[in-house]
């Protein structure tokens, strides 16, 4: 007995000085410690004869404005070429605070480099990553990207529904303090991230899901998505205030199938394990799933049921746990009165929530079905968080559901 517990003590001793201690430095372990402090998920291009063609890119600048979670004292910026068959040439990009729509803080505008240059090629599926840049993020902050685009692939990379204002215009204008004449384009392109360097206390927590965590039927450049309320609350909440909130939900996303953007399985490691200072992440998703199901046959899919999903989430948590990510499962949300709600899909949707409140196998459940449910019926969106279609709640109710999630499971 006092050799096993000699033993487990030197376990846990040998443990400790493996893994760190938040906050902690060892002599040994001096290098940068990068987080996320914004991301979005890269989606190929697929027009539409609503949207159009994809803008003509050579020879124009590009800005994009992101709403951040952390801050920092300097920074790097993640740009994707995921879905292109060609590289990408960027001749330059610029960073600085916004000052509202296309403008921005001219004191706080910096170059970007790349390997110790200006311009960068980005082959064919893959990402760059900046250099380091000395740059006073804020937490909170909106912060301006601008990018002179060179080359670009036909198959161009995009995240379709930013629900922010990007700036398109004709000439080099990275270092312009405003685009007054720019074009105005609701989406992200060839952007996937910023990271912020600090203490190895900091981590992030990413929010894998669909339409409802990309924040469809929020207000455009408002930044009401659940994942903005929950950053909010991280930040004004000292002891969760080093932990950051990327947002890599795609509207339309299921977890088996591919229909807009890859199948959760197949993106999961691109877009949340392969996350800079990932500890959590939730899982909103489901919805689609099993809402498709209906017209399965005729999309030449097999129909999905809430077994299947329950397998498709202990992948997630088995690929999660392998890296050291905790897994919480959001329960999925009431939609009576959308366009695809039978009784039989509320049925697996009841049984899929069910599973995630009993089964043990995740690390925590946030129940936003009961934070945003009808109290008079449980299968329909409380009045004042519903956007009208039934599905998608409006910005109140995003705020619920920012607002029902339990601080202190970011304090584990």
């Amino acid at each position: 007995m006092k050799v096993n517990r000699i033993s487990s003590v030197l376990l846990a001793v040998c443990g400790c000085f493996l893994l760190g201690r938040p906050g902690h430095v060892d002599a040994k372990d001096t290098h940068e410690h990068w987080v996320g402090t914004w991301a979005t998920a890269p989606m190929k291009d697929m027009p539409t004869p609503q949207s159009g063609p994809a803008p003509e890119f050579p020879g124009c600048t590009l800005r994009q404005v992101v709403h951040v979670s952390l801050g920092g004292k300097k920074s790097r910026v993640v740009f994707s070429n995921a879905f292109g068959t060609t590289p990408v040439k960027l001749a330059s990009a610029h960073v600085a605070l916004s000052a509202g729509g296309s403008t921005v803080k001219p004191s706080t505008d910096k170059p970007l480099t790349f390997n110790g240059q200006q311009s960068v090629r980005i082959p064919a599926g893959a990402p760059s990553v900046s250099d380091p840049v000395e740059f006073d993020l804020p937490p909170l902050g909106d912060l301006a990207i601008s990018i002179k685009l060179d080359t670009v692939p036909n198959e161009i990379t995009i995240h379709s529904a930013s629900h922010a204002t990007s700036y398109l215009m004709k000439g080099d204008a990275v270092a312009s303090a405003d685009l007054a004449s720019a074009t105005r384009i609701e989406h992200w392109y060839f952007l996937s991230g910023v990271e912020v360097e600090g203490e190895r206390s900091r981590g992030t927590v990413v929010a894998l899901g669909d339409s409802i965590t990309d924040g469809t039927k929020s207000t455009t450049d408002n930044n009401e998505r659940w994942p903005d309320t929950l950053a909010r609350r991280l930040q004004a909440n000292k002891k969760t205030s080093q932990i950051g909130v990327l947002n890599v939900g795609i509207g339309g996303n299921r977890i088996l199938h591919d229909g807009t953007g890859q199948n959760a399985l197949a993106r999961l490691d691109r877009d949340v394990l392969a996350q800079s200072g990932v500890r959590y992440l939730i899982v909103l998703e489901g919805i689609n799933d099993i809402g498709n199901s209906a017209r399965a046959q005729a999309r030449g899919e097999a129909a999905v049921h809430a077994t299947d999903l329950i397998g498709g989430f202990e992948q997630i948590i088995a690929r999660a746990h392998a890296h050291n990510v905790l897994v919480y499962g959001a329960t999925i949300l009431p939609f009576e009165g959308a366009a695809y709600f039978s009784q039989a899909l509320e049925a697996d949707r009841q049984e899929l929530n069910k599973w995630m409140r009993t089964s043990g196998k995740l690390d925590g459940v946030i129940d936003l079905d009961a934070a945003t449910r009808d109290g008079q019926n449980s299968s329909r969106l409380v009045k004042a968080a519903d956007s009208g279609d039934h599905l998608h709640p409006n910005d109140e109710g995003y705020r619920m559901m920012g607002n029902a999630i339990d601080l202190k499971l970011f304090t584990r």
